[in-house]
């Protein structure tokens, strides 16, 4: 598991809770050594202390090689383990003689001798992260050795024994003797955000300064990192600036969407560009995203401005930046696991009133004008970066997206059909004409157009669209993905575009009470390896967790999951309750700190906190009329330990309410039945134990078609959800057991009888009516009142009138 990589108990403070501290100095100017983010290679994320001279030295020249020097990437940084586990007998830090058996010095001359920068690491403590000393008590002669070596930067962590000394005297100390050396070393902070840096860092001495734990390579540590810099913009700027940690950029950890996502991100906040991936291996792909120039230079803006998150709809927000040219940059992101279409506008990204903006995408370089809407389609885990500018030439064609939308975004596998609309958006300040949509659906789906696919012209700010209904004979559990192709003309040229969008099927929870982590989920998205099912999420392989269990305490049902986690089940507005218990699973012993939420629909219906040190904590909703229930867990402090449990989640589903207007019972569905001989049969009479061996529901020799044949004692409850307001039935002892059975019959709701009658084998049929004003569960009863041998009793043609 990746996590903090710490090698000693007391390092283990990496992972802990950020305790705030008061605000001190505001930041000051610094030397001219940070003027823009700094740009570089860190060796940790992906070697650790698996570190020597050969592979800087490869990387260095990997760095110029690659295009990556060129292209801003100035520091060769070593992270820990580069030192010897002793000091000289002159007190000094010597290099490890057989990771670095030339020396720092000499990596350094090889460095420079490449137009490059080299970085070293310590830590303002008794001990590095990984043991080996460190500089506390030795800040002056270390800043000696370092600037006699030629060392350009300086990243300085928070681990070992630190003797009771505030982290900002620990930490101006070394910059003092940074400056006292007369070199210009680029100083930068690694206290974690522990003690907000970016209210003192800046006057300490600091260019840069994390503001959190490590990054680990996967999207929910990035997630992460990227909410704990909200509302930290304004403490960046030139020489001094926030540092959310290194970029995992085309490590295995993440896919390619969400390594571009994390590098538009980490661009229009500002962050430092260190890369932790292996340069000397890393594909076109990987370097073409680290070295993009018009995303480099979105980060490398001299203003300095940090970017800022400017809209937060859940799993869909939008950041932004101003540029020093007039212009602004915005990330479209998608945190969720399916493709979303976003938008946002020239006057919400604070840009001047204008007919017309020019839009480039700045990873495809498309450049299109728009009236004012800045719109994008994007995928799961991924994120659009934009350059929005006042102002467009007449010879730029407008932007448009496509996009296929469903009426309803969750269809049941009984329905066997789904309705889409193809939309053509025209963002752009000038129509376009001769606009026609397509729709793909996977091959078990077949799409018929209602009426024409063709468009014609969609005008400037407006949108086209065709309906299309999709049907199945096969009508799997699960996502279907579809894909709209459009096709227009504008000025004379011939343009294309692609869409996507999903819906899904899925089934509600069969009715009554049962365990939700034994019916299938609708979706799932989890922070480390796969949401698993009666089990903790372990590691990152499926299916490799443990038994559930929390402060000791074994649970045989439950989900296993890492925040930051999301999985949703389709109620169908069918269920009323959720009773569960949620905790940090033991695996993870003490740590872990997480938020348990129950949401539906967009709401949060029940929240709950948990903690490694603690055992289970009880939450309950109410789900009245939820079509879609979310389980969350959120992080409430780094993510590195938050193995989260879902444990005896019990949903209580009563069905679709009634529709309006007469009903007849032995058509709709219950919610729960008993019977003493065999299951309750509908529109026949009881039989035998078989299901399904009755007869015509006949009483006195008359033959009913609908009804409820069953044999007391027996129960049958529906759900009404008030909504009815009358029952008429009749009720008699079915033929096919001649002239014997006596029963007693009570209609009931919520638990008030409301009418009863008695019914033998030589009497005919009998009527009831029950008045169900504001009833929420009807039962029907039939109690034994006689021998119970040949007690079959009918309900005939029961109906209910509803509002």
């Amino acid at each position: 598991m990746r996590r903090c990589l710490l090698a000693s108990v007391l390092s283990l403070v990496l992972c802990a809770v950020v305790v705030p501290a008061t605000a001190q100095a505001a930041p000051q100017a610094k030397p001219d050594l940070a003027p823009t983010p700094p740009m570089g290679w860190n060796s940790w994320n992906t070697f650790g202390c698996d570190i020597n001279e050969a592979l800087i030295r490869d990387t260095a020249d990997a760095m110029v090689s690659s295009g990556m020097a060129a292209a801003g990437y100035k520091y060769v940084n070593i992270d820990d383990c580069w030192m010897a586990p002793q000091r000289d007998g002159s007190g000094r830090l010597q290099a490890d003689p057989t990771r670095f058996p030339s020396g720092i010095k000499a990596i350094a001359d090889y460095v420079h001798a490449r137009g490059l920068k080299l970085g070293i690491y310590s830590s303002a403590g008794s001990h590095t992260c990984q043991g080996l000393p460190a500089s506390l008590g030795h800040e002056t002669v270390d800043a000696q050795s370092w600037a006699s070596w030629g060392v350009d930067l300086l990243k300085y962590d928070n681990c070992g024994q630190q003797n009771g000394i505030p982290a900002t005297t620990r930490y101006k100390t070394m910059a003092d003797a940074l400056q006292a050396t007369g070199r210009p070393i680029l100083y930068s902070i690694c206290e974690w955000g522990q003690n907000q840096p970016w209210l003192w860092a800046a006057g300490a001495g600091g260019h840069m300064w994390r503001t959190t734990g490590d990054i680990a390579n996967n999207w929910s540590s990035v997630m992460s990192l990227l909410d704990q810099q909200v509302g930290l913009e304004q403490y960046s700027g030139p020489n001094a600036w926030n540092d959310p940690d290194m970029l995992e950029v085309g490590n295995s950890g993440l896919t390619y969407a969400e390594s571009r996502a994390h590098m538009s991100l980490w661009s229009i906040i500002n962050s430092p560009l260190i890369a932790g991936n292996d340069l000397r291996s890393m594909p076109a792909s990987t370097r073409d995203l680290l070295t993009d120039p018009d995303v480099v230079a979105v980060n490398q803006d001299w203003a300095g401005r940090q970017g800022a998150k400017l809209r937060d709809d859940g799993d869909i927000e939008v950041w932004s930046k101003k540029l020093s040219d007039g212009s602004a940059a915005v990330v479209l992101l998608n945190r969720s696991p399916n493709a979303a279409t976003i938008s946002t506008t020239a006057s919400a990204l604070g840009l001047p009133a204008s007919s017309a903006y020019t839009v480039k995408e700045l990873w495809s370089n498309a450049v299109r004008a728009s009236a004012g809407t800045v719109r994008a389609a994007v995928g799961a885990h991924d994120a659009a970066m934009f350059r929005v500018t006042p102002g467009a030439g007449a010879d730029v064609a407008p932007m448009v997206v496509p996009e296929a939308v469903p009426v309803k975004p969750y269809v049941t596998s009984a329905a066997g059909r789904a309705d889409v609309q193809t939309k053509l958006y025209n963002d752009g300040p000038t129509a376009v004409t001769g606009a026609q949509l397509s729709l793909s659906v996977p091959a078990t789906w077949a799409a018929t157009p209602e009426g024409s696919t063709q468009v014609g012209t969609v005008g400037a700010g407006q949108a086209g669209s065709v309906t299309w209904h999709l049907t199945t004979n096969q009508s799997a559990l699960g996502a279907v993905a579809l894909t709209t192709s459009a096709s227009w003309s504008w000025n004379g040229t011939s343009q294309t575009g692609t869409g996507a969008g999903r819906f899904t099927v899925a089934d509600p929870p069969p009715l009554g009470r049962t365990t939700l982590s034994d019916q299938p989920w609708a979706f799932a998205d989890n922070g480390w390896g796969p949401v698993e099912t009666n089990t903790s999420v372990g590691e990152q392989p499926a299916g490799d967790g443990k038994p559930l269990t929390i402060a000791g305490t074994v649970y045989p049902k439950g989900l296993g999951t890492h925040s930051p986690a999301r999985v949703g089940y389709f109620l169908d507005a069918q269920c009323t309750q959720l009773t569960v218990k949620a905790g940090i699973d033991d695996e993870v012993g003490d740590r872990g700190d997480v938020r348990f939420e129950v949401w539906g629909d967009g709401t949060r219906r029940a929240q709950a906190d948990a903690t490694g040190a603690g055992g289970a904590v009880t939450l309950s909703a109410d789900l009245t009329g939820v079509q879609v229930l979310e389980l969350r867990v959120d992080p409430k402090d780094t993510p590195d330990f938050d193995h989260a449990d879902w444990v005896t989640p019990e949903i209580a589903c009563l069905g679709a309410p009634p529709p309006a207007g007469k009903s007849r019972l032995g058509d709709r569905p219950w919610v729960s039945m008993t019977n003493s001989w065999g299951p309750m049969e509908r529109n026949r009479s009881v039989g035998e134990q078989a299901a399904g061996d009755g007869r015509p529901l006949t009483v006195a020799g008359i033959v009913y078609g609908s009804g409820l044949g069953g044999h007391a004692n027996s129960s049958v409850t529906f759900h009404l959800a008030k909504r009815c307001t009358t029952l008429t039935t009749g009720i008699g002892i079915d033929d096919e057991v001649g002239d014997r059975g006596q029963v007693h019959f009570e209609v009931w709701g919520d638990s008030t009888r409301l009418a009863q009658g008695d019914a033998v084998g030589t009497s005919g049929i009998t009527q009831l009516t029950a008045n169900l004003t504001g009833v929420t569960m009807l039962e029907l009863r039939m109690d034994i009142a006689g021998d119970q041998n040949y007690d079959h009793a009918d309900w005939l043609t029961p109906e209910i009138t509803c509002t």
